[in-house]
């Protein structure tokens, strides 16, 4: 190589490597930005849900406000989205495809979420973390002017931030919005960009005294084949239950958009169904987010087996309606009253159970079986680790091409390497 041409090679590294240079400096800054704005914005959206809540359980008798509420959101949405919500789904699609996210999403189901948890619908908060997140983040992708595969990560790394500050688990947050867009695949380009804003979310949500959960478990036993059958069989139940739970809130919302075309008439019947079966039951321990009874799973209670049952109607009807909120927290509390009622049923530590039972219904519904590992390490500590895994994979497989989220794809197989890209069932 002659001198000039070694030159020439030099100058084309140099502008290479500061090209990617600048690209990382750049996605840096950009990342801290998204973690800072949503950070603030779900830690303000967390603090209410707080204030919400507990004005709720204060006053029982709001319960009574139900059809109102969902009325009062399905009219919200109508007049000011005046665009179809798929909830979580509209997030998703944007990334997959080109679609608008609208930045008027984030107040919205900020507010629909509040309104929901004061009148007492079964709902978690990480569908309003994530669509908040998106919307924030895209948001911003367009105020900058970024491209469209850009703005698509930092729909990512909005959705990343949301998540870590409300559930105060920011490796989880920071693969789960990676992991969920499709199955089979990881958008690892985002990787740096995620894992920033997650953590500096995490670090704004934690000054402004939002904690994060931890479940204490106390008893685990020592991992060995009998043991190692049983988490297998109880992952297997929480496939099988996984599908349960995603197909009663499809076909329910199918069937009551099919049968009832006046979203405002939904509503009502929604709401008021909702009412009455938590006459029905004579508590309000199904309604919100049921944050105490996981909980509790951890502390000792005698959890009944119909508890995770009941759960999963109360949250099929609040949904299906027009309430907002998300389906992870159900689907936490789901697990964890299945786990601790069947291992209070066979001898084995209900802690545990609880704990591989949330896991592992977790990744049944999302499909995400790192973010679900990972989510299981931040609650509840390394040491049950051999359970997780096993939980996890388990499910994982059993759940087969069903899920939460229909905009969700699978690209390739759960049972060999084969593409399918298909989408959720």
């Amino acid at each position: 190589m002659d001198n000039r041409e070694f030159k020439e090679t030099l100058f084309h590294k140099i502008d290479h490597n500061g090209h990617r240079a600048m690209s990382v400096f750049s996605w840096t800054i950009a990342a801290i930005v998204i973690g800072v704005l949503v950070g603030l914005f779900a830690t303000a959206f967390g603090l209410s849900m707080r204030e919400v809540i507990s004005v709720r359980e204060s006053n029982p008798w709001l319960i009574y406000f139900l059809p109102i509420g969902a009325v009062l959101i399905t009219f919200i949405y109508k007049k000011i989205l005046k665009v179809k919500d798929s909830g979580t789904n509209t997030v998703i699609a944007a990334i997959q495809s080109d679609e608008r996210l609208p930045f008027r999403l984030a107040p919205l189901i900020f507010i629909a979420t509040l309104i929901t948890h004061l009148v007492g619908g079964s709902a978690g908060r990480e569908g309003a973390a994530l669509q908040m997140g998106g919307a924030i983040g895209n948001g911003v992708g367009r105020a900058l002017h970024l491209s469209d595969t850009n703005k698509k990560t930092m729909i990512m790394c909005g959705m990343s931030a949301a998540f870590s500050a409300l559930f105060g688990t920011p490796m989880a947050a920071a693969i789960f919005s990676m992991e969920v867009i499709s199955v089979g695949i990881m958008h690892y380009a985002a990787l740096v960009p995620c894992v920033i804003s997650s953590l500096v979310a995490r670090y704004i949500a934690a000054y402004f005294g939002l904690g994060a959960e931890i479940y204490p478990i106390e008893v685990i036993p020592k991992f060995t084949i009998k043991t190692a059958i049983i988490i297998c069989v109880f992952a297997i139940i929480c496939g099988f239950a996984s599908i349960l739970f995603c197909t009663m809130l499809h076909k329910y919302e199918e069937f009551l958009s099919g049968k009832i075309i006046n979203p405002y008439i939904k509503a009502v019947v929604g709401g008021t169904s909702v009412l009455i079966l938590t006459l029905l039951v004579g508590n309000q321990t199904y309604n919100s987010t049921g944050s105490s009874i996981i909980m509790s799973c951890f502390t000792g209670a005698s959890i009944g087996l119909g508890a995770f049952l009941l759960k999963m109607i109360f949250t099929t009807l609040t949904l299906s309606c027009g309430y907002k909120g998300g389906e992870i927290v159900p689907t936490l509390f789901i697990g964890a009253t299945l786990g601790a009622a069947i291992g209070g049923l066979i001898g084995f530590p209900p802690a545990l159970m609880a704990a591989v039972g949330m896991g592992a219904l977790f990744c049944g519904v999302t499909n995400c079986p790192i973010s679900s590992l990972l989510i299981c390490f931040e609650l509840f500590g390394y040491e049950p680790m051999p359970y997780f895994l096993l939980a996890v994979a388990f499910s994982y497989w059993v759940s087969g091409y069903t899920g939460l989220y229909k905009s969700q794809k699978i690209v390739y197989s759960k049972y060999r390497s084969n593409y399918i890209d298909k989408h959720v069932q």
